[in-house]
C-alpha cells in the first residue's frame, strides 16, 4: 500500500503557524497536516476542521490559545476524512457541525477509514498508537446555515459533490475569507480517492463566485490575494479535469486499471509531480477515477483489503481485465443527486454570480448535493421536533427545513 510521507525532522505539529488573515479570520497551518481555521466573534470561536489525532489537536489548540482565550462555540468539519476529524475531541467544542452527508459516510464509512488511515499515515499512527474514538457531530445540516459568533455572522454552505459527496465551505463576508477544506489544495496533490470528479468543477465556479480576497485550502499555504485564490482554484480545477478526462479517454478504449494508471501517471506527472503528497494520492485517486469512468457514481468504500487489492492490482506484470476488478470491491450505496434544496443559499449564489439559483441549477444539474436520499436523513425529525435547540437561540440564525438535530 502507498503511504503518505509525512516525516520530517520535526515532531509533527511542532512547527505549527498562524496565519492572520485580517479582521479575526486565521489559519493554523503545520508540516504534513492539514489546515485549521480560526474565526473570532464577541461570543467565542468557531473552528473549523479538526487534526489527525488529539495529541495534534492540543498541540493546535495551544495555537488557538495565542489567538483568543475565548470558548470554542463551533468545531466544524468539513467532510468526513479522519485526518480531519479524528482529533475532535481535544478542542472541547460547544457543537460539532458537519452536513448530513458527511454525518452519513461518518457512519457507513469511518471506522473503515480510520483502518485505512492507519497504514497510510504511519507518522501519525505509529504501531502501537491506538486509534481515537470515531468523531461523531452533534448537528447536521442539509444545505445552508447562518451562526453569529456575536458580531460576526459566518455562513456554512454545502456547494455541490466534490473532494467528498459532504463537502461544507465556510464563508466570512465582512472581510471576504473563504475555508474551503478538501475542495481546494494549494502546493498538494488532490485527494480524489472519495471524490465526485464530474461535480468537481462546479463546485470550484460556485467558490470563485464569491471571489473571495483569501482562502485556506485543505492543505497548503492559505491563497493571500485574489491572484493567490484564483491560482489555488484553478490549479485544483486542472488536476481534478485532467484525471477525469485522462480516465474517461482509457474507458473509452477499454483500458484496465494496470494500463490506465501508467496513462493517467503520464497525463499528470508533468504539470502535478512535484505536489506534495503526489505519489501518494495517485493510486487512489486512479482507482476513483476509473470507477467514474466505468460509470459507478458512488465511490467505493477504501477497506484495508481494498487498499491491498489496489496495490497489487498495480504492481503486477499483467494488467487486470476492467470487467474483473470492480466484481472484488464494495460499493456503497446509491445516492440520487438530481434534486435541489431550497433555501436562503440560492440568495448567496445569486449574490455572487449574478444569475438566480434556478439559472445555476439548470446549467449545472444541481445546486447542492441534496436528494432522496439526504432527505431520509432527516426521518424521525418529528420526534425530536420538541426539543431545544443545540445551540442558544441568539447564536444561530436557521435556514428553513436545513437544520437537523444531531441523532434525528
Amino acid at each position: 500500500m502507498t503511504t503518505a510521507d509525512t516525516s520530517s525532522e520535526r515532531e509533527l505539529g511542532q512547527d505549527a503557524k498562524i496565519h492572520d488573515l485580517g479582521s479575526g479570520c486565521y489559519a493554523i497551518s503545520a508540516e504534513g497536516c492539514p489546515n485549521t481555521g480560526v474565526i473570532v466573534g464577541e461570543r467565542g470561536l468557531l473552528v473549523i476542521d479538526a487534526q489527525p489525532t488529539e495529541e495534534l489537536g492540543e498541540i493546535f489548540l495551544k495555537k488557538i490559545r495565542e489567538i483568543s482565550d475565548k470558548p470554542i462555540k463551533v468545531l466544524l468539519l468539513t467532510h468526513f476524512h479522519g485526518d480531519n476529524t479524528a482529533g475532535a475531541a481535544a478542542f472541547e467544542a460547544g457543537e460539532v457541525i458537519a452536513s448530513d452527508l458527511t454525518k452519513r459516510m461518518m457512519e457507513t464509512r469511518g471506522l473503515d477509514d480510520r483502518e485505512v488511515l492507519k497504514a497510510r499515515y504511519p507518522d501519525f499512527y505509529p504501531a502501537g498508537h491506538a486509534l481515537p474514538a470515531l468523531a461523531m457531530p452533534t448537528m447536521t445540516i442539509a444545505s445552508s446555515m447562518s451562526i453569529d459568533l456575536g458580531g460576526r455572522e459566518v455562513r456554512l454552505m454545502h456547494l455541490g459533490r466534490g473532494h467528498t459527496m459532504g463537502d461544507l465551505v465556510v464563508w466570512v463576508s465582512d472581510n471576504s475569507v473563504l475555508y474551503a477544506g478538501g475542495l481546494v489544495q494549494s502546493n498538494t496533490a488532490p485527494y480524489c480517492g472519495d471524490a465526485h470528479l464530474a461535480d468537481w468543477p462546479r463546485a470550484l465556479d460556485r467558490i470563485m463566485a464569491f471571489r473571495p480576497s483569501a482562502l485556506v485550502p485543505g492543505h497548503g499555504r492559505p491563497a493571500i490575494g485574489s491572484a493567490a485564490v484564483a491560482t489555488a482554484i484553478e490549479t485544483t480545477r486542472d488536476y481534478v479535469v485532467t484525471l477525469r478526462d485522462a480516465a474517461a479517454a482509457c474507458a473509452e478504449s477499454k483500458l484496465g486499471l494496470h494500463d490506465t494508471f501508467q496513462s493517467l501517471t503520464d497525463a499528470l506527472q508533468p504539470r502535478f509531480g512535484s505536489a506534495l503528497l503526489f505519489d501518494a494520492h495517485l493510486p487512489f485517486n486512479v482507482a476513483r477515477a476509473y470507477d467514474e469512468a466505468q460509470g459507478l457514481d458512488q465511490p467505493q468504500i477504501w477497506t484495508r483489503e481494498r487498499c491491498d487489492d489496489l496495490e497489487d492490482a498495480l504492481t503486477r506484470t499483467s494488467p487486470v481485465s476492467p470487467k474483473t476488478e470492480p466484481a472484488t470491491l464494495v460499493e456503497d450505496e446509491p445516492v440520487v443527486v438530481d434534486e435541489m434544496v431550497a433555501d436562503d443559499s440560492d440568495a448567496d449564489v445569486e449574490q455572487a454570480t449574478g444569475e438566480s439559483a434556478d439559472t445555476v441549477s439548470e446549467a449545472s444539474g444541481e445546486l447542492v448535493t441534496d436528494s432522496d436520499f439526504a432527505a431520509s436523513l432527516l426521518a424521525g425529525s418529528d420526534e425530536a421536533a420538541g426539543e431545544d435547540e443545540l445551540l442558544p437561540e441568539e447564536d444561530v440564525v436557521q435556514d428553513e427545513k436545513v437544520l437537523e438535530k444531531a441523532g434525528a
